[in-house]
């Protein structure tokens, strides 16, 4: 399983990674297996200013519906429209091309806060 050194993480499964004060939020590695084939995504908060640990919205997958919960405080700007029409990039590429959301950090020193890939590493064995 990969975890990037560039990423903080959080003990719900996101992702954040940090852009001066924006921010790519999404599901991690770890998530989008224990989740299994994801169908839909749905993010519904564009333009709300959400404090962290915010449901910001949520995952589909064939057996399942997940939240996602915003990693730090900020307001979500924009949904990654790819996965409109391919939500399984989630899946296969969770650190790239399946990114969700981009947002504007309230605070950039929270990102700092989160779990480094160490951290989450040992958090999900």
């Amino acid at each position: 399983m990969s975890y990037p050194s560039n990423l903080r993480y959080t003990k719900e499964h996101e992702w954040i990674s940090p852009d001066g004060n924006v921010a790519t939020v999404g599901i991690t590695e770890y998530a989008q297996r224990e989740l299994g084939d994801i169908v839909f995504v749905e993010v519904d908060t564009i333009g709300k200013n959400l404090e962290a640990g915010a449901i910001f919205g949520t995952v589909e997958a064939v057996k399942t519906v997940s939240d996602l919960f915003l990693p730090v405080s900020g307001t979500v700007i924009e949904l990654n429209a790819a996965l409109n029409g391919a939500p399984e990039l989630v899946n296969s590429s969770p650190y790239d091309e399946g990114w969700m959301i981009k947002m504007t950090v309230n605070n950039p020193a929270d990102v700092e806060a989160l779990l480094d890939a160490a951290g989450y590493k040992s958090l999900v064995g």
